[in-house]
């Protein structure tokens, strides 16, 4: 995958950007309709995007709560030491946890800065104690539950 600065960027690729953002399941018609291009060459900007690391991903947006996860976590954590081998121990581990939906090297009073969802009280007390406390190289866990989402997205609006 290409590194592209945002500089190559045009006003159509913005606008095609911002429209996947919302709408992932746009046809490559429908998609060429609205920018006001060809499908084929709505279709090369799009392959273009995708080949320079712009568009990372396709995936579908689902409803954690409605699936049964109704807290949702943010938790710290710092290191007891900096090795290198120990971190990426820990980081290797903290990645295969499926409660763990985004993870983030941080600055501040700790090191890293998990997102969590889990099902209830009883899950996230487990998730603390049974994973997050033993592993070898956690110095201090600070957890903090989410009473409210005040905006969730994952989209950048870019400027056309």
């Amino acid at each position: 995958m290409l590194k592209s600065s945002p500089d190559k960027l045009d006003a159509m690729d913005k606008k095609i950007l911002n429209l996947l953002q919302q709408e992932g399941r746009l046809s490559n018609s429908e998609l060429a309709k609205r920018v006001n291009l060809s499908p084929p060459a709505s279709h090369a900007r799009v392959k273009r995007l995708e080949q320079e690391g712009f568009i990372r991903q396709y995936a579908a947006l689902v409803d954690r709560e409605r699936l049964g996860f109704d807290n949702l976590c943010f938790v710290e954590f710092s290191l007891q030491l900096h090795s290198s081998e120990q971190i990426q121990a820990i980081l290797a581990t903290v990645k295969s946890w499926p409660e763990v939906l985004e993870c983030h090297n941080v600055t501040g009073e700790y090191d890293y800065l998990l997102k969590v969802a889990v099902e209830n009280t009883r899950a996230l007390e487990s998730f603390v104690s049974q994973k997050m406390i033993p592993l070898e190289g956690i110095a201090r866990v600070h957890t903090s539950l989410v009473l409210k989402e005040v905006k969730n997205t994952s989209a950048i609006i870019l400027a056309e």
